[in-house]
């Protein structure tokens, strides 16, 4: 079914939040595991690897800011990077950590990772693209950050960054999906005032999307998927894309980590 596309409201018509940071979302697992009595020599010197491209990115004017976070219930890292701009985001993946990143790679395998921002520069895309890392990119098509929404909590707030991919067909599925999520967009900036940042970014290269949301508190993001605009339009998005990952960063209850399993979210939770 072809929708046709509907102007965007005025409070999708200003900037990115993003400015012109580029963030970086990606999960590594240790290639030895750890069991029930504690973490493998991998998972700890795959941990210890990434405190050491932390420490290093300290005082660095690319590095914004670097976080590392436990999976819960697995054994991972979700971690999340912003760099000022994207020529500092092209100097820092030019030359990045080599010692640490050495020993990562030796410890460690990477998952997918999401970059996003208003543009990804060509030779950015080229040289991450070369590595064993898989990268998506995705350049910002719309969204909204709530001017409310600097003053909430951080220590409750939950970030969720994920990956919808278009089902193969006769024809590209993308347009509609872009329509289904501005849908998702337009409604919950009325009914779910806790949902602070929404922002949709086409990924460069296939038909795909990632999507970017903040929400004040596990009660706003719990609405959102039982009761809200995720829930409204799920069977409509699932009909012509498949969510590829989907990572959450803060405090999600069990509750929600339960629920988004009957949703079969492919999700990763960090501490």
């Amino acid at each position: 079914m072809t929708h046709p596309r509907e102007p965007l409201p005025p409070f999708f018509e200003g900037p990115s939040a993003l400015g012109p940071q580029i963030s970086v979302t990606g999960k590594w697992i240790p290639t030895k595991p750890g069991g029930l009595f504690g973490k493998s020599a991998e998972s700890r010197a795959m941990r210890k690897a990434w405190e050491d491209i932390r420490a290093g990115g300290q005082g660095v004017p690319e590095v914004r800011s670097t976080e590392i976070n436990d999976g819960v219930d697995q054994d991972a890292v979700l971690v999340h990077q912003v760099f000022s701009d994207p020529d500092a985001f092209t100097r820092y993946v030019s030359a990045p950590p080599a010692e640490a990143m050495t020993v990562l790679t030796k410890v460690a395998e990477p998952q997918i990772h999401l970059v996003r921002g208003v543009g990804v520069p060509a030779k950015a895309r080229e040289l991450l693209s070369a590595t064993n890392v898989p990268y998506v990119f995705g350049e910002f098509l719309f969204g909204y950050e709530r001017e409310d929404g600097k003053g909430h909590d951080p220590g409750l707030a939950i970030e969720v960054t994920a990956k919808w991919t278009c089902k193969p067909g006769a024809a590209s599925y993308l347009e509609e999906l872009k329509y289904w999520w501005q849908r998702v967009g337009t409604e919950a900036y009325s009914i779910e005032e806790g949902l602070l940042r929404f922002e949709v970014y086409q990924v460069v290269g296939e038909d795909a999307l990632i999507i970017h949301e903040t929400f004040s508190d596990n009660a706003v993001l719990q609405f959102h998927l039982s009761r809200g605009t995720a829930a409204k339009y799920k069977k409509d998005i699932d009909e012509i894309a498949t969510p590829e990952c989907y990572f959450f960063r803060g405090p999600v209850s069990w509750m929600i980590r339960t629920y988004s399993k009957f949703m079969r979210l492919p999700a990763t939770y960090s501490r």
